[in-house]
């Protein structure tokens, strides 16, 4: 099977459980591939080690763990969603985006109430904030765009995203700069202790 295929089938949730078995590192307790990744400073984990040969994408991203907390489309969409609706940059006009607060994921993962968190996206894309930030904002884990699931390839299938227009210091910005701090392809968090 190559790359482009398996990546396709795992988004999909196709890749068969005796495939997702064989690794490792397999996250357990998981229904259908991880989609998110939350590392570092935390008290409870459901995966081990980075695997430089089936974490492709995060050993090529120079990232490094000896244990983290996965999450897959079905326990993140299981978490009660929280609806914010921003104006996007991308068509400057008004979309509902649901998930669950980005605080209420880092929660289930046992981190600190304090700390920084690094988030990374399919393109590697990292921009760094606050925990306290990520509350005081009301981050999302966006998982559905107007209603639908959002693809990969897309903004999706995971957006770590507020409502910028529900804070006037946002909404002072312009438009294209209102987003800086949200990755759309959201795959990996690194979460450090305050």
């Amino acid at each position: 099977m190559n790359k482009r295929d398996f990546l396709a089938a795992a988004v999909a949730g196709g890749v068969s459980l005796p495939m997702l078995a064989r690794a490792d590192n397999a996250a357990k307790g998981l229904h259908g591939p991880a989609l998110l990744t939350v590392t570092g400073a935390l008290s409870r984990t459901n995966r081990g080690a980075l695997d430089p040969v089936l974490d492709q994408m995060m050993a090529k991203q120079k990232l490094a763990f000896d244990k983290a907390y996965a999450f897959d489309y079905a326990a993140l969409t299981a978490m009660p969603a929280t609806t914010i609706k921003p104006t996007v940059e991308y068509d400057k006009k008004v979309h509902t985006l649901a998930g669950p607060l980005l605080a209420d994921v880092l929660k289930a993962a046992g981190a600190p109430e304090n700390g920084k968190l690094a988030m990374c996206a399919v393109d590697g894309y990292a921009p760094a904030i606050s925990i306290a930030d990520a509350r005081k904002y009301r981050y999302i884990v966006a998982t559905q765009l107007d209603g639908k699931p959002m693809p990969l390839g897309g903004l999706g299938p995971l957006w770590a995203v507020y409502d910028a227009d529900r804070f006037p210091e946002m909404m002072a910005k312009p438009i294209d700069q209102r987003f800086a701090l949200c990755p759309w392809g959201l795959y990996h968090i690194e979460v450090q202790a305050g």
